[in-house]
């Protein structure tokens, strides 16, 4: 899957510095962070730092969301911010589009994830050894054939939103591990990372960043 990476030669799109963060908005189809081999060297980390050179890692969107993200520039900042993600403070607010009509408007997916072992990096609901991952949902609206929802995490799990709107029998369009047939017949995964609210590490000032759903 990783053979054929060719990522977006898009201008970084930074939302908000300061002398604590930096705030980017991510393309669809670029690691978050390096793979292995020269060949994925390139990813978002490597790029920020290219322009912010002391920029360190919080947290991570996979290759193919796009949205928020934001990275310390401090040991400091990486500390501070990375608690506020360990603890669940941060609020994360996503977009998609998934197959069909997700009924009824709003909820919450409640089941535990895992790694697929021998498939991985798929992930899978396990109720014996997942670990717990919670999703709210929210309608927008619906279209032909599909939905438009925001979904809005309450843990951080691995492809969370992925597996968990896949278990609703809605798979998000265009997602080339998880959806099939005329669901995965999209130009990129439609699931995009709409906004971010989390405290300033620099004397603790509630922030909200947001960056245009680009679908």
């Amino acid at each position: 899957m990783e053979s054929d990476y060719d990522p977006p030669k898009d201008a970084l799109e930074v939302l908000h510095a300061d002398h604590e963060i930096v705030v980017i908005d991510k393309p669809a189809g670029l690691l978050s962070v390096p793979g292995k081999g020269p060949h994925l060297a390139d990813c978002l980390l490597a790029r920020v730092q290219e322009a912010f050179p002391t920029a360190l890692l919080v947290h991570r969107l996979d290759r193919d969301t796009s949205g928020v993200m934001v990275f310390g520039l401090s040991p400091h900042a990486q500390r501070h911010l990375g608690l506020q993600f360990e603890k669940r403070q941060v609020k994360k607010t996503y977009v998609a589009r998934v197959w069909g009509h997700l009924e009824p408007k709003t909820g919450r997916v409640d089941l535990p994830l895992i790694v697929d072992w021998p498939n991985r990096p798929r992930q899978k609901v396990c109720h014996e050894t997942g670990k717990p991952a919670q999703t709210d949902w929210r309608v927008q609206r619906y279209a032909e054939g599909e939905t438009r929802v925001r979904l809005m995490p309450k843990t951080g799990r691995s492809h969370q939103l992925r597996v968990h709107m896949l278990a609703l029998g809605h798979p998000i369009l265009g997602d080339p591990l998880y959806a099939t047939g005329p669901a995965a017949a999209q130009d990129r995964l439609m699931l995009h990372s709409e906004e971010l609210r989390l405290r300033h590490p620099d004397g603790g000032a509630g922030m909200r960043f947001r960056a245009k759903t680009p679908f």
